[in-house]
């Protein structure tokens, strides 16, 4: 219900559809990020920023609709044209939980109406998870925490080797870790990890303490002679930049607030060392940097000292000096408030863009399709009978009313046409069988039934009556017992041309009776398939039984579409057979009670 209240309101805004991506997927949801004053009041423009997308229950309930591990999530850009890279920290769809990292190429500083999209609902769809495209050349290092042994989401693959720290399942961004003043995490020294005096370095994370600090490391890049470390003294976050080319720090000018997560990252550029708390600077210092590469540390100093206490998550690092924009950026779409992100509704494709009918009958199994084919020969052969039937009734019917007209313009006279149609001249002739007596069959009276009673009557007229010519009236007189024997046999011609005018009827009947049940069977069998295939892949989910159950079903629609037009076709044509019928059965009572009075006894 709620999805068709969302999909009926965005149907009734003018000129919010765009075109869509891709056909294979059938939803998409609209994310678009503010960096005006409103939200995260960023000024600048930001390139390549890896964006964490945190769905959740509030924002975004169709879990449902994708696939259980998201492997059919995609982010396009804008434009809804250019894929996005990204990758999935976690995703939960048991408890509606889902940390997703999205490259965004370029973020227009002040502007509040950039925006991406999130398509998913295909359940075809391949994971397209990308870590390490979801990070420029630059970032050198991603610790996300998402799992008891941390790595590198990076492209460098610079993996801590060596870690006495505590695994924290919830923590601010999915997992994270816990530190007690005398636990560390260390990844061993890298060429990426270097800090360069000529493109400086950035580092940042999230931190969370209850208890004021000694002098405690939070992240050190630690060498022989040189130190870039973020650290909090109290409750002074800090960042301290040493080496013999000299030293500097630069300090926070207000204290961290305890139990609150905040961001916290530094950047070495062109002399200068930066500090900056939840996204905004609060403090630097001139300082010369040297070259400086060795372990990196979390947690705690080289030497296992300076220990930090307390919840820590998401570190990076990265080998060039970062804008304040893009720390900014990072810090204001990454924590619990996120108020660079806003979340729109979801959409669903165009309903005309899918063709259910198609979608079915790609899922009909071998046995399905065997059933179809009979019912479908079924149906040519039951309308084959219904268009032909109807054509010689039809020409019956003509006929019949033909001769009739002429007849009755006779009454006086009704043996006069047999004169006029050279009947009279059969007079000498013996009884031939039935079908050699109708002559006028396809002559001046087409295919008229009654005409070929007449035919009948008035030959037995004259095999009654001698070689005495038949128009006169007196010449000779029919017995009772023969004007019933020509009763009878006019009645037994009269069942010939009923068994003619029913020929293949019985066809109709086969298809009105059997066509269901042939189609019974088959969607019976398709079900059954259906189940057996759930069984044994153990996939119980809508999408996996309803396709197949669908399929199952044309069968019965198959023998629905023989019957129902053969019931029809029968019943019609059956009601015709009887009205010619009941004409032939009054034309003979009527020539047999005018001959009788001609040549009574």
């Amino acid at each position: 219900m709620r999805r068709k209240i969302v999909l009926l309101a965005l149907l009734c805004l003018p000129g919010v559809c765009l075109a869509w991506w891709s056909d294979d997927w059938n939803f998409r949801k609209e994310i678009s990020f503010d960096l005006g004053k409103t939200g995260a009041n960023i000024a600048g423009s930001v390139q390549d920023a890896a964006l964490l997308i945190r769905l959740h229950a509030g924002n975004y309930g169709y879990f449902g609709d994708a696939k259980p591990d998201a492997a059919d999530f995609r982010f396009v850009d804008g434009d809804d044209k250019t894929p996005l890279k990204f990758h999935i920290e976690r995703y939960d769809p048991v408890n509606q939980l889902a940390f997703i990292w999205v490259r965004v190429p370029q973020l227009a500083g002040a502007s509040n109406s950039q925006k991406i999209f999130l398509y998913y609902g295909n359940s075809k769809a391949a994971a397209a998870s990308d870590a390490g495209g979801t990070y420029d050349k630059n970032q050198a290092l991603v610790l996300h925490f998402n799992d008891v042994k941390p790595a590198d989401a990076t492209s460098y693959a610079n993996n801590p080797t060596a870690s006495t720290a505590e695994f924290n399942p919830a923590s601010l961004i999915a997992g994270g870790l816990k530190f007690n003043g005398g636990q560390w995490l260390k990844i061993p020294a890298s060429s990426s990890l270097r800090l360069s005096p000529t493109a400086g370095a950035t580092m940042s994370a999230w931190v969370r303490f209850d208890a004021p600090q000694g002098d405690a490391y939070v992240l050190a890049l630690q060498d022989q002679a040189s130190e870039f470390v973020i650290g909090i003294k109290g409750a002074h976050a800090y960042a301290r930049l040493s080496s013999a080319a000299g030293k500097g720090e630069a300090a926070a000018a207000t204290d961290l607030t305890a139990g609150q997560w905040h961001h916290l990252a530094a950047s070495y550029a062109a002399g200068k060392l930066s500090l900056y708390v939840d996204g905004a600077l609060t403090g630097s210092a001139p300082v010369q940097a040297a070259e400086t590469g060795a372990e990196f540390t979390i947690g705690a100093g080289r030497n296992n000292d300076h220990g930090y206490s307390g919840e820590l998550d998401e570190v990076q690092y990265s080998n060039v000096a970062r804008s304040a924009d893009w720390i900014a950026t990072g810090a204001r779409s990454q924590g619990i408030d996120a108020s660079l992100v806003a979340y729109g509704g979801d959409s669903q494709r165009e309903a005309q863009k899918v063709s259910y009918f198609k979608v079915t009958l790609q899922n009909v199994t071998a046995d399905g399709w065997v059933v179809i084919i009979i019912l479908a020969a079924m149906f040519l052969i039951a309308f084959l009978v219904i268009v032909s039937k109807a054509i010689y009734l039809r020409r019956v019917g003509a006929g019949n009313a033909r001769f009739l007209s002429e007849f009755e313009k006779r009454s006086d006279d009704p043996i006069a046409l047999a004169r006029e149609t050279g009947l009279d001249a059969m007079k000498d002739q013996q009884h031939p069988a039935l079908m050699r007596a109708m002559p006028g069959a396809t002559g001046r009276f087409g295919q008229s039934t009654i005409f070929q009673l007449y035919e009948r009557g008035v030959q037995e007229l004259n095999v009654r009556v001698g070689a005495k010519s038949v128009g006169a009236r007196a010449v000779t007189t029919l017995t009772p017992q023969s004007i019933d024997a020509m009763r009878a046999t006019m009645d037994a011609a009269q069942v010939r041309l009923t068994q003619k005018l029913s020929a293949n009827m019985v066809l109709l009947t086969i298809a009105i009776a059997g066509g269901p049940f042939l189609g019974l069977l088959g969607t019976v069998v398709g079900v059954m398939i259906t189940f057996a295939a759930i069984a044994a892949s153990g996939d119980v989910n809508v999408n996996s039984i309803a396709p197949g159950i669908a399929a199952a079903l044309v069968a019965t629609v198959a023998g629905l579409a023989v019957a129902i037009p053969a019931l029809f076709g029968y019943n019609w044509l059956n009601t015709r057979i009887k009205e010619i019928n009941a004409d032939m059965r009054v034309f003979t009572d009527e020539f047999i009670t005018r001959i009788a009075e001609h040549h009574a006894d």
